[in-house]
């Protein structure tokens, strides 16, 4: 298990490149989810240093909050509520340049700009949410996006 994450690369392609086989390293042998879920919030914080990166997991027909990096977060999300329950009904993800833009947003914090959120399935149905945000405007795009959704194709592997 690796102890300490290290990256060289200033440049956000090179850093996702340089994350996934240290994720492989930190949580490929675990096999607890919430050790998985929190070990993986954790590399995400330290390799990009955003705002807030937690998981919401579908229980009972609702998102609950999982393990996060950031300040205290929405406990419960209903089925199409919000960025990460529009996630969740669509089965895709959400690349919110603007939060206060986006029809029904629910304001966990008033600091949050811009959000990405990608759904997790799971035996073709979603299994939960990575949701993520920034207090910058536009601070994720297509990059992003491409290598979360490719990060949680792989993280519901591991489930």
């Amino acid at each position: 298990m690796a102890e300490q994450l290290f990256f060289n690369s200033q440049d956000k392609l090179s850093r996702y490149a340089e994350l996934r086989p240290q994720l492989e390293a930190l949580i490929g042998s675990e096999t607890d989810s919430v050790a998985n879920m929190a070990n993986f919030c954790a590399a995400l914080h330290t390799a990009f240093g955003w705002f807030w990166i937690g998981f919401y997991i579908v229980k009972n027909q609702e998102l609950v909050l999982g393990p996060f990096q950031g300040p205290i977060a929405c406990t419960r999300i209903g089925f199409g509520k919000g960025v990460c329950g529009t996630a969740w009904a669509d089965q895709k993800s959400q690349l919110i340049p603007d939060v206060e833009a986006f029809p029904g947003h629910i304001a966990c914090s008033n600091l949050s700009k811009s959000e990405l959120v990608v759904p997790i399935i799971k035996d073709e149905k979603v299994w939960g949410v990575l949701d993520i945000d920034s207090t910058k405007l536009s601070d994720f795009d297509a990059i992003d996006q491409e290598e979360i959704e490719k990060l949680m194709t792989w993280f519901a592997g591991q489930l």
